[in-house]
């Protein structure tokens, strides 16, 4: 196991498309998936049948959290009775997802690993991905796979210590997403942050600002792409080593009284809701000083129609409220750490500007969803090392932040 890769947090794993007869109440009633020999070697193979304790996910793009249930996988040998032949395969029980799954969606079954030597089996993850969704896309993406081939059968992998999985920002986040928590810490900043910020939390621009003096040889000027990405892995690190330190902090001092429960939820609340709502700032944070160190005009919230308040605005809110000022020499960029369906507000923050932009992490978004994009004039802003988790019909029309801060610049010259 290699600290930092997804041999952290799994053994290996099989990914296919469902196939009618899998899915559809009309064509089988078996709730059976073949288990391949490849997936044996991380399964193991058993004599009698096994029971895996197992998480089953539904994902789509639509819903703010996956539809989950807990039940088991069995693993049997069909032909147990043969001499010489075996057949292996999976039986699912009947769950919210599989009455969710679809003919085409994405299948992935994934082997947890142990804790420890002593620790109990973690057991199996099960997620079914909506077949063209951009979730699908970031699951195939996460894993090592590629969203547009058709799986008609399993492929495996159980070597997961490459570069393609290591897990950077967009892939804890997608980790995140499945309820796989990450544990990359850097212990080693505690006590500083700690002394420097008097125990708490403090304000975004602050710790953006703590984030990125703590990483060397980062030229923003050369860069600006890998800057972006190393300033936010950076960010993310010291932010959840010291959020699990003030969080156990707090849960050691308890939680007492005739108000204890109600303390508790608040707390957790303001824990979901501080991850939630720093990432974003802290996106802003760190593009904003990269606009500043290439000497790119800008105003940050500026107000336009009907109080809209485009996260970007070049070069500033009096020119872009100035009917004089050429409307060529304006340019506007939104910023979303995650898109989802909330791209759409951005058509709206500034009605002088046609062309928008938008920059966001998220790896893979949905052919489906790009074409609109395209279709509304609103183009999708990524660093350059999440442009492979987009297909090879969408990457020509992609922007990396060089391109953008490119075409900003040359118009304010």
């Amino acid at each position: 196991m290699k600290r930092g890769y997804l041999s952290e947090y799994f053994e290996g794993m099989a990914i296919k498309r469902l196939a009618a007869v899998e899915v559809d109440p009309a064509r089988s009633h078996q709730h059976e998936f073949n288990a391949t020999a490849e997936m044996l070697d991380f399964l193991g193979r058993p004599t009698e049948k096994v029971r895996y304790p197992t998480r089953f996910l539904y994902l789509d793009d639509d819903s703010n959290e996956p539809v989950m249930e807990d039940a088991t996988l069995t693993l049997y040998d069909a032909r147990a009775a043969h001499p010489t032949r075996t057949e292996y395969r999976f039986y699912f029980p009947d769950t919210q997802v599989s009455q969710m799954s679809s003919e085409g969606d994405l299948l992935l079954i994934a082997r947890r690993r142990r804790a420890g030597d002593d620790a109990d089996d973690p057991g199996l993850l099960v997620i079914v991905a909506e077949n063209g969704s951009s979730i699908a896309n970031q699951i195939a993406w996460l894993f090592g796979f590629s969203g547009d081939d058709l799986f008609p059968k399993f492929s495996v992998r159980s070597e997961l210590e490459t570069e393609q999985d290591r897990v950077g920002f967009a892939a804890a986040v997608v980790l995140e997403s499945i309820g796989v928590e990450v544990e990359e810490r850097a212990e080693t900043y505690l006590d500083e942050m700690l002394r420097r910020f008097d125990g708490r939390f403090p304000r975004t621009i602050d710790f953006s600002a703590y984030a990125r003096s703590t990483l060397d040889g980062i030229d923003e000027r050369a860069d600006p792409d890998a800057a972006l990405m190393a300033w936010m892995e950076r960010e993310e690190i010291l932010f959840r080593t010291l959020e699990r330190h003030l969080i156990a902090e707090r849960l050691r001092a308890g939680f007492v009284g005739d108000q204890a429960t109600e303390d508790f939820i608040r707390f957790s609340l303001s824990v979901q809701n501080r991850r939630k709502s720093r990432v974003g700032l802290a996106l802003e944070n760190h593009i904003g000083v990269v606009f500043t160190t290439l000497g790119i005009h800008y105003k940050r919230t500026a107000i336009t129609e009907n109080k809209s308040k485009p996260d970007f605005l070049f070069p500033g809110q009096d020119e872009y409220h100035d009917a004089a000022f050429p409307v060529a020499r304006l340019s506007m960029l939104a910023v979303k750490s995650t898109c989802k369906d909330r791209w759409r507000q951005v058509l709206a923050e500034a009605d002088r500007i046609e062309e928008k932009h938008l920059l966001t992490l998220e790896p893979g978004i949905s052919t489906n969803q790009t074409a609109e994009m395209r279709d509304k004039k609103l183009q999708l802003v990524l660093p350059k090392a999440l442009h492979a988790t987009y297909t090879d019909k969408q990457r020509p029309w992609l922007f990396d932040f060089r391109t953008f801060i490119d075409l900003v610049g040359g118009r304010q010259q």
